[in-house]
């Protein structure tokens, strides 16, 4: 018997709309890093941290990385200030002194310095330049070996490691800032007054003092700017506030040649004034002072500074503390290149200084005979001073006073040949001949490119 189908009805009823909508998966929680950073509502995480926990948390980064945190946020420079303003950071980061014997070799490296650079620069941000110096550099003024004359030691690097952080420092800053900082560095160290009781005496007789101010003034003013730009402004702002024969006085002390090593008194040696005036000197010690005059030279741009600037400069530099040897005149001016030496020679020319003018071309015809100059640039030389003069008559005196000249300078040294000399005979014959082949191939080249 087939079961009756039951009549009892089962009721529904609708459920609410949300419940019928498809359920989506709960999304999967994102763990993210949260940085914390000052709250204008309250203080940061690390104000609740004792001035102890923080120093010690900064001992563990290098200086480079201090200067990285530095920049986070203005609360974090002003942690790390009162940090590297501490006397515990200061002896264990800035070496007292940089002689082997009282601190370690890697706190004295030059890379460390422009790291110490860096970080000064970077948590002095937000000051005025003024209080950026003076917070600067009241760090470094306690420290013997940064200012003049207050080392002894001879080979002592604390000058070369100053410049390497003030270049760092610096790197960037505007024409007018660097003024104020020539200025504050000035009124640190006493520079003006030091160079000025310098150059008022005579040369040679504060030797200890030239080299002073020679040190302080290339390894933290002009060598360590790798970009001739900002040597030349260094240069000029150490020039300008001196008269013409001061100028040239302090030019030589920063750039003249050096006695060999172990003369006089010190190590490094002293500076050489007497020998530009006894004895010709080779290329390598008029080097350096030949690169200080083509980088004025190429400064003419600067309110103030012309041509007649450096020719009166070059006036007074080749007669202290007398007139120069000719030889050395006349390589200075090859080195200088040939639109220096020309001007040079153009001037004197145009002054009726023509047995000046006549002799220094001998002695450079000799100079590239010596240096192994090509004879073809004297030459040139030569018939650039010829067009100075105007009449036909003119060309031919000068000409004439040249030819005669080469004549009175063979004539001397044959002379000084025979009669001997402290320097030895053979070098004196040996530079006889030596004029006498250049006057051969200055005077081939000459007639080959005027029949030419």
């Amino acid at each position: 018997m087939a079961r009756k189908p039951s009549k009892k009805r089962r009721k529904f009823t609708l459920a609410p709309k949300s419940l019928l909508q498809k359920k989506t998966p709960r999304p999967r929680t994102v763990r993210t890093t949260m940085t914390r950073s000052p709250s204008p509502a309250g203080p940061s995480f690390f104000t609740w941290l004792p001035t102890e926990v923080v120093h010690m948390v900064l001992d563990q980064l290098s200086v480079l990385e201090i200067s990285v945190f530095s920049m986070v946020s203005k609360e974090i420079t002003n942690y790390v200030v009162t940090y590297i303003s501490s006397v515990a950071w200061k002896n264990k980061t800035i070496a007292q002194s940089f002689h082997p014997s009282t601190c370690l070799e890697q706190r004295s490296t030059a890379e460390h310095y422009r790291d110490l650079g860096m970080l000064f620069k970077r948590c002095t941000l937000l000051l005025p330049t003024k209080d950026r110096l003076k917070f600067i550099f009241g760090n470094f003024s306690q420290i013997p070996c940064f200012m003049l004359e207050q080392c002894l030691a001879p080979d002592c690097p604390g000058f070369s490691r100053y410049g390497a952080f003030l270049q760092i420092l610096i790197a960037g800053w505007d024409e007018l800032e660097c003024h104020r900082v020539f200025n504050f560095l000035c009124g640190l160290t006493n520079l003006m007054q030091k160079a000025e009781a310098v150059m008022t005496a005579k040369p040679g007789v504060k030797p200890y003092q030239e080299l002073q101010l020679r040190l302080f003034c290339r390894h933290v003013l002009l060598d360590p700017w790798p970009n001739q730009p900002e040597c030349q402004f260094w240069l000029l702002q150490l020039l300008k506030p001196w008269p013409m024969v001061s100028q040239a006085h302090l030019l030589f002390i920063l750039y003249g040649p050096l006695l060999p090593e172990g003369q006089i008194m010190h190590r490094i040696g002293t500076l050489g004034w007497q020998d530009l005036v006894e004895r010709g000197l080779p290329l390598s010690a008029l080097w350096e002072l030949a690169k200080a005059i083509i980088m004025l030279s190429g400064k003419l741009d600067v309110k103030g500074w012309t041509t007649d600037s450096m020719l009166a400069i070059w006036e007074e530099l080749t007669a202290i503390p007398q007139p120069w040897h000719v030889e050395n005149m006349a390589r200075l001016l090859v080195l200088c290149g040939s639109r220096f030496c020309y001007t040079v020679l153009a001037s004197k020319a145009l002054n009726g200084r023509l047995m000046e003018v006549s002799r220094l071309i001998i002695y450079i015809i000799l100079v590239c005979e010596k240096d192994g100059y090509h004879m073809s640039w004297a030459v040139n030389l030569v018939q650039q001073i010829c067009k100075v003069f105007t009449t036909a008559p003119e060309k031919f005196s000068f000409i004439q006073q040249l030819e005669n000249t080469f004549s009175e300078v063979i004539r001397e040294f044959f002379e000084v040949s025979v009669a001997g000399n402290p320097f030895g005979d053979r070098e004196i014959f040996q530079n006889l001949c030596i004029l006498l082949d250049s006057s051969a191939h200055f005077h081939a080249k000459f007639l080959y490119m005027l029949l030419k």
